[in-house]
Formats: structure tokens, C-alpha cells, sequence
């Protein structure tokens, strides 16, 4: 079936009926839940099967489970982890295999609720001048360091059968704003970009699914890269990304114009999908009819990344834990 171009999200802890009016009749690719969407587990599993039975099929449902500040799901639901660079940090060389076991395990939470994708990983290079609102949620500071780790953490993903999200495309460590409020720019010489901001993005373009970054590469394009033709190309192209990519959130004020502008331009630009995460009915309403529905470019790379879902491996949680205590000297959670 043709899929909507969008994946939105709900006001709270069960779907209006006018919520599911409107989602009948757009068809988004799928949804993204936030702190607002949460109380019980067995609430959660409500609202993911009330999604599906409403678009009538099995649509990815996502999240943001970094752990550390950004994670919606927290104790007793989950686990509370440290930020990703404290325990990159901390497993030191074992870092691989300590960032596998983590997302291991939160793969099997977010399933085990109905969720089958997260917002992860973030390959963004964590620099000296990177934003707070950024700086931790990084996994090292050089291309080297990032894209093994991003490798694990995707493994672990589709080891678990949770669709993983690479992000933010083709880099936001540079930022020295945060682009839910600001428009940051990035004025560094495009060969140091290529070789070293970009080239995580790179070393996991056959990853299924990635996220943008609202921010303006200044020697490359003006625009920000989520409505800029050029940089979609060089993703496309230059990066060699050729999995479902979706805007970040379209409702960051990083972008100009309305929401239907934006949509619009994130579509025409080369984004396959428009994400909004946070606003009222009319706005997900205006954001879904601009995107419409899905190229047949997009459609195609939309049933090639449902199609890496799968049943989850076995897991010996307690097995898990254990061996993730020991790479990180017991330094695991965060409290």
C-alpha cells in the first residue's frame, strides 16, 4: 500500500477519535511517542496496537531512547542509563561491546511495549564547541572513535527487531546552537567536513532508516540541510545514504516558514518523509496533507527498511547485564 509521507505523533495516552480520523485518512508511515504518551506498559502496548488498528497495517512506531537526558522511557518502565559519551568513556576499549549490550537490552524494553524503532545511533562527533543540548548525547570525539560504536548500536537494534534511525544526517556536532530554537550554521572547509563529520554517516550508509540535521553547512549551501537540494544530493551521493530518510522534527523552530512550507520543502529537497513531533492536531494535520503521500522512490525505500524488521534473537538479559557490569566496572546506570 501507498504510504503518507509523515510520521506524527499523539496528544496523550490514548488516540481521540478525531486523532484517528485524521490518521485514516493521511496513512502515515508511522508515529513517534514522547513523555506525554507514557504511564504503564500496558498502556503503552495499548496505544501502539490503537496506532496500527487504525492505519489498518503494521506501522513502525518509534522513539528517542539514547539514555542519559534523552530518553522517554525511565524507572520502573526501563532502565536509566548514563549518557552515551559518559559510557563510551568509561568502557574505554571495550566500548563496542558495551554500547551493543546497552541498546541490546533497551531494544528488548522498547519491543517488549510494542515498540519496534528508536531514534539511534547518533554518530554526531562530539567537538569542543558542540552544544550542551548535544555534547553527551555523542558516542566519542572523531570519526574513528564514532562509527564502530555506531555500528554496534545499530547491530544491537536489529539484533533485537527494532529498526534503528541513524542520525543526525550528515552531521550536527558542530552546532553551537541548539536547533530546536536556533538555526545553527557550520563554517568549516567541506574536505574537513568529508573527513570527519560526514564520514560516520558514511561508514553506516546501509543502514534503513536515518534522520536529518537542521543546520546550515555555510560553504556548501545556504539553506538548512533538511530543505536543501545540494546537501540531499551529497547524502544521496557523496555520503552514499540510501535508506528512508525523514526530516528531524518539523515543528524545531531552526526552520523558517509555516508547516506546510517546510513540509513542502523537506519534500521537494529529497527528504522521503516529514517527522512532527509536538503541536496540536491541526498542526500534524497541516504538516501531513503538505507532505502528501510518498514518491515511488521513497515508497520503495520505505518497504526495503519495513522489510529489515524481524523476530528479535534470544537474549539472556541476566547474561547481558552481567557482562555489561564487568566491561564497565560497574558504572552502568545513571542513580
Amino acid at each position: 500500500m501507498r504510504f503518507g509521507a509523515s510520521i506524527l505523533g499523539a496528544e496523550g495516552l490514548r488516540l481521540t477519535a478525531e486523532e484517528k480520523a485524521l490518521y485514516r485518512a493521511v496513512k502515515p508511515f508511522g508515529f513517534i511517542l514522547f513523555a506525554r504518551n507514557i504511564d504503564s506498559a500496558d498502556q503503552i502496548r495499548a496505544l501502539c496496537t490503537e496506532f496500527r488498528d487504525t492505519v489498518g497495517y503494521n506501522c513502525p512506531i518509534t522513539i528517542d531512547q539514547e539514555g542519559g537526558r534523552v530518553q522517554r522511557l525511565r524507572p520502573p518502565l526501563a532502565r536509566q542509563w548514563l549518557p552515551p559519551l559518559d559510557h563510551a568513556q568509561i568502557a574505554g576499549g571495550n566500548a563496542a561491546r558495551a554500547m551493543y549490550l546497552r541498546y541490546r537490552l533497551i531494544a528488548h524494553e522498547l519491543l517488549s511495549m510494542g515498540i519496534d524503532s528508536n531514534c539511534a545511533p547518533m554518530v554526531d562527533i562530539a567537538f569542543d564547541e558542540t552544544h550542551e543540548f548535544l555534547r553527551n548525547r555523542c558516542y566519542g570525539q572523531t570519526a574513528a572513535e564514532v562509527s564502530p560504536l555506531g555500528r554496534a548500536v545499530a547491530d544491537a537494534h536489529l539484533d533485537g527487531g527494532v529498526l534503528p534511525i541513524i542520525k543526525h544526517i550528515p552531521g550536527h556536532g558542530r552546532a553551537t546552537l541548539d536547533s530546536h530554537y536556533d538555526l545553527p550554521h557550520v563554517d568549516q572547509d567541506p574536505e574537513e567536513l568529508f573527513d570527519t563529520d560526514f564520514e560516520p554517516f558514511r561508514a553506516l550508509n546501509d543502514l534503513p532508516l536515518g534522520m536529518t540535521a537542521h543546520l546550515v553547512y555555510d560553504r556548501i549551501d545556504p539553506q538548512p540541510a533538511t530543505v536543501s537540494p545540494r546537501m540531499m544530493q551529497l547524502i544521496r551521493e557523496d555520503i552514499g545514504f540510501d535508506g528512508l530518510i525523514m526530516t528531524d522534527d518539523i515543528s524545531m523552530q531552526a526552520l523558517e516558514g509555516t508547516l506546510a512550507e517546510r513540509s513542502r520543502a523537506s519534500i521537494a529537497a529529497g527528504c522521503d518523509v516529514v517527522l512532527h513531533c509536538n503541536g496540536p492536531l491541526s498542526d500534524r494535520a497541516e504538516a501531513a496533507e503538505a507532505a502528501g503521500e510518498m514518491t515511488d522512490t521513497a515508497q520503495i525505500r520505505a518497504d526495503r527498511a519495513l522489510a529489515a524488521r524481524h523476530e528479535p534473537d534470544e537474549l539472556d538479559i541476566g547474561a547481558a547485564e552481567a557482562e555489561l557490569s564487568q566491561l564497565m566496572n560497574g558504572q552502568v546506570y545513571d542513580g
